[in-house]
């Protein structure tokens, strides 16, 4: 018993230890992005504000080096970075002088309900494929195997206007702009779901189709087991371990991607936070983003690694 707790705890610690390091380099890449960018800050700050592109003298430049420590050595302002970010202080925006924190809360939330949404539609697509024609008729199998992967395949961007042109212009179903509504989510959340339905359909596919060949599903079957009950009760668990690995991955490119939905329809979110600051070269709410991206990136990949052990106990014997 003993033992078994300190191999649990071992892997916990060696999960964590990997967790912050990744979140320490996004934060370390972030604030190098800052510094070894051409031009000098302060005056490309100076010059967006006023709208003009010249020289500054010293003068002019004093309050906004002040402001934001520029003048500092660069390993004070990286430990004056790294400090602030333990106290959860990620800097001013250059543009909109507020804390960045503030920026950023004040818009995360319809991020957040978009990505899990699509999460959610990708895994119910996923698994009703899986379920309803994995080692069905050849033609079957064949035909929706090939739309997992055109669906994969499908850029995004192009998907959303398709669906926008198609279901709120011409059919009038739902809003051009989305807004926050819950009718304004579908069509967003369907841009981002239905690519990574592709995904994790082809990469359970395998494990789905090998696992139907088990004994203990033959036994299943013998004992007069339906063929759906089989299929959902004993095959689907064995085959959810390589779409939870891909899941890890694919919440973080759905933030990523909730840009490309955000700005296709006119939804409030981060990303449309993420392309003004951009735009507008505001490096620390682009770095922000970016810290948050990696710290929600983090926390689910250590939520899939303890849901690894629940769909399959024998991993534990394994830690």
């Amino acid at each position: 018993m003993t033992v078994t707790m300190g191999r649990v705890l071992a892997r916990i610690g060696r999960k964590v230890a990997g967790a912050v390091f990744v979140v320490w380099a996004a934060a370390t890449i972030t604030f190098l992005i800052q510094v070894v960018l051409p031009g000098d800050r302060a005056t490309l700050l100076l010059n967006q504000q006023t709208g003009q592109v010249q020289e500054r003298t010293a003068e002019e430049l004093a309050p906004i080096n002040e402001m934001f420590g520029f003048d500092d050595p660069v390993f004070l302002q990286y430990l004056n970075f790294i400090g602030g970010l333990l106290r959860g202080d990620l800097g001013i925006s250059y543009t909109l002088y507020q804390p960045v924190a503030t920026v950023i809360g004040d818009q995360i939330l319809p991020t957040v309900v978009l990505t899990f949404t699509a999460l959610a539609i990708a895994w119910a697509l996923a698994l009703m494929l899986l379920v309803c024609t994995a080692r069905r008729a050849a033609w079957v199998s064949k035909l929706f195997s090939g739309l997992e992967a055109a669906a994969a395949a499908l850029p995004q961007y192009w998907l959303g206007i398709i669906l926008l042109v198609v279901f709120s212009l011409w059919l009038g179903l739902f809003p051009v702009v989305s807004g926050s509504g819950t009718a304004g989510l579908v069509l967003p959340a369907l841009t981002l779901g239905i690519p990574l339905a592709g995904f994790l359909a082809q990469v359970m596919r395998t494990e789905f189709e090998r696992t139907l060949d088990e004994p203990f599903v033959l036994t299943a079957r013998a004992r007069g087991m339906s063929d759906g009950g089989v299929r959902v009760r004993h095959v689907l668990r064995h085959s959810l371990l390589p779409g939870l690995s891909l899941t890890g991955w694919a919440v973080g490119a759905q933030f990523s991607a909730a840009v490309i939905a955000e700005n296709v329809f006119s939804r409030p979110g981060l990303g449309r936070v993420l392309v003004t600051a951009v735009n507008g070269r505001d490096l620390p709410v682009v770095c922000g983003v970016v810290m948050l991206v990696a710290l929600i990136y983090v926390i689910t990949n250590l939520v899939i690694d303890a849901a690894y052990t629940l769909v399959d106990p024998r991993l534990k014997e394994h830690s």
